[in-house]
């Protein structure tokens, strides 16, 4: 009788998550794990607490979060979460969900604001002490003259865990302003780029820095930038650029590679 040998099988790996989205959608996963890991380098973490968020390119109003219980250096481009605005898991790897907090911040800055592409929220220790503090930010430094005309203020609610406190934060944030301080809490960004949230939150950081070590001398020895300086300041730091005049992303990400960051993964 003759043998009939059964085909054998060959054993496929599904796609990886890479394969399973769009160009554009690793790209801006790719460029917010960057973000979360140079938090780590330049000391913006709180634990698990904070969160950086970014819109995934198309219509789908879908945006990318951490997921709730990672270090920021554990974020890669892979095991970041996509949320709906509605606060619905579309894909999560590590099946850790978001933080409600986060959602509730993010989502209504996404859906408050076409422009607000990445946002970035920290609870850094000079951030809170500029957001406890009645001055709020001041123009101390080119740091913050770059930025103080900017920032607006949301009143601290305690967690922000409640959904009505959306409708107060895209009202404090306004249409325009890209920088927010909320009070006795910590600091928010956003920009069009990953790239250009991470160098407002940058500035932003700065400048509390600095006030902070300033005001240790005592309010009345400070010398404040004057308001057409401020302005001035302003108009220079927003004149017309050339395209790819922006250098300081790409250096940071040489800085992630020397690093040996899996953030790309």
């Amino acid at each position: 009788m003759a043998v009939t040998k059964l085909a054998s099988r060959t054993s496929r790996k599904p796609p990886s998550l890479k394969d399973r989205v769009s160009a554009e959608e690793w790209q801006m996963r790719t460029d917010l794990a960057a973000a979360y890991q140079l938090a780590v380098i330049y000391g913006w973490t709180d634990i698990i607490l904070t969160h950086f968020s970014a819109r995934v390119p198309g219509p789908d109003n879908h945006f990318l979060l951490n997921a709730y219980g990672l270090m920021f250096d554990e974020v890669t481009a892979s095991n970041l979460v996509k949320v709906d605005l509605n606060g619905n898991i579309v894909e999560d790897i590590t099946g850790m969900g978001v933080n409600q907090a986060g959602f509730v911040i993010h989502g209504c800055v996404h859906a408050a604001r076409a422009d607000a592409h990445c946002v970035i929220h920290t609870h850094t220790r000079a951030g809170i002490a500029v957001s406890a503090m009645s001055e709020g930010l001041l123009p101390l430094s080119q740091h913050s003259a770059r930025i103080v005309g900017d920032v607006t203020y949301h009143d601290y609610e305690g967690i922000a865990l409640d959904m009505d406190e959306r409708t107060r934060l895209a009202r404090d944030l306004g249409p325009t302003s890209r920088t927010m301080v909320l009070k006795n809490h910590g600091l928010l960004a956003l920009g069009r780029t990953v790239r250009d949230a991470f160098m407002l939150m940058y500035n932003f950081e700065q400048s509390c820095r600095i006030q902070v070590d300033a005001m240790a001398a005592g309010r009345d020895r400070l010398t404040l930038i004057s308001d057409e300086t401020v302005k001035r300041t302003t108009a220079q730091v927003n004149r017309p650029r050339p395209n790819g005049e922006h250098r300081d992303w790409p250096a940071l990400l040489r800085m992630l590679d020397r690093r040996q960051s899996d953030y790309r993964s």
